[in-house]
């Protein structure tokens, strides 16, 4: 999809988005570049992992293909199909219902099509979706600023300190690919891409549901802004298509529980997430500022700080509205959400345009003092790396 001149309706008056920057063509070289330097990046943090697992005793390989926690899940769901129910603790059950359909069927597509087995099928998948991922970023990039920002902004997206995600058999990839997409067929008036990509979002992870706000946000300020004039029929069906397959599976799980609206909740709660506006998180935090605990939970805490203050300074440079809406929802079901705390920082790794503001000042600075930005992208690549193996092998904790 190439580049056309963004409707003014689909985002704030901001400087940002009126950059004549955003109706050039995305080079391939460039966005070339982007990619070889995001894949560089995870397949040092591979060999990190595999090193680590080696001089621990472990198997690289195993370690590697991700055969662990959710990723076990969605392997046995793309075998099996739906079913499964454990209930490791009393009052605990755990259902594989709670798992959104689109990465286990990519899944099992690649296994019907290719010789490859469930876990090589998933690494395909994961690190397809990935690199489809990193290129809509850029485009983003492109689009919003210049080159250097959406290649700094890939290569941040890629460094996060749980970026290993994006190696293993796990659906952020999935979500983030279809997500940068649909944001970028909304910013360039693509109205019934962005609804179709909303829609294959909304059917990969629980919180797909954010490109479809994002979506129908901007539609609804597209509505407004032409409350005059006759608003395109393109823009009705891309609103009208993007929250379909988050519905569609929500419904389709209620059904099967015999509760059509508040049946998938229910298997929600029962594996102890629900949402409870951060009180839970409040308590997690109150319990490791007077106890303590595993590196994990210091590190999510300053993940969502982080994510937190990020959002404010997306939100002063008066970002587009689906990116403000996007990352807003995302940042406020991890944040909002009961359970699973550890797993905050991974449920915001689509939040790409968190990183916005981080991009355009790690671009500055490779502009005026090119060692400053090398040092400091080898600082975070050395954390990235560090902490993402600490987190494979030996955190033993849920990603």
């Amino acid at each position: 999809m190439s580049p056309t001149h963004a409707p003014a309706a689909v985002a704030h008056p901001a400087p940002a988005v009126e950059s004549p920057a955003r109706s050039r063509r995305v080079p391939a070289a460039t966005m070339g570049t982007a990619l070889g330097l995001f894949l560089a990046a995870r397949l040092l943090g591979c060999a990190a992992v595999a090193l680590v697992a080696r001089g621990t005793g472990g198997q690289p390989v195993t370690v590697l293909l991700g055969r662990s926690w959710d990723s076990l899940w969605y392997l046995r769901i793309a075998e099996e199909g739906y079913g499964q129910t454990l209930r490791p603790y009393p009052g605990l059950v755990q259902s594989d219902l709670a798992f959104f359909p689109l990465y286990p069927g990519l899944l099992r597509a690649v296994t019907e099509l290719t010789p490859l087995g469930g876990t090589g099928a998933g690494l395909l998948v994961s690190w397809t979706a990935a690199g489809v991922a990193a290129c809509g970023i850029h485009a983003i990039g492109v689009r919003l600023h210049d080159r250097a920002v959406a290649t700094a902004l890939v290569l941040l997206w890629g460094l996060l300190p749980h970026s290993v995600v994006l190696s293993m058999a796990y659906t952020e990839p999935v979500l983030t690919a279809f997500a940068a997409w649909a944001l970028y067929a909304v910013l360039t008036g693509r109205w019934l891409w962005a609804g179709a990509l909303a829609a294959c979002a909304g059917l990969a992870r629980p919180n797909g549901f954010a490109v479809a706000v994002a979506v129908l946000a901007a539609a609804a300020y597209e509505c407004c802004r032409q409350h005059r004039g006759e608003v395109a029929h393109r823009v009705w069906a891309g609103a009208v298509l993007a929250p379909l397959g988050w519905a569609a599976y929500v419904l389709w799980v209620g059904r099967r529980r015999g509760d059509p609206l508040g049946g998938y909740f229910e298997v929600q709660r029962q594996w102890g997430s629900r949402f409870d506006f951060g009180l839970d998180a409040l308590r997690s935090v109150r319990r490791l500022l007077l106890e303590g605990g595993p590196l994990v939970l210091p590190v999510s805490l300053a993940t969502v700080a982080a994510a937190l203050l990020l959002y404010g300074l997306l939100a002063a440079d008066r970002a587009p509205l689906p990116l403000l809406v996007y990352a807003g929802v995302l940042l406020a079901v991890a944040a909002g959400g009961a359970g699973f705390f550890q797993c905050k920082p991974r449920f915001l790794l689509p939040a790409f345009p968190l990183l916005l503001p981080l991009a355009c000042a790690l671009a500055r600075t490779a502009r005026a003092r090119p060692w400053h930005a090398t040092l400091v992208v080898g600082a975070l690549a050395g954390l990235s790396f560090a902490y993402g193996a600490y987190l494979v092998v030996l955190a033993d904790r849920p990603l």
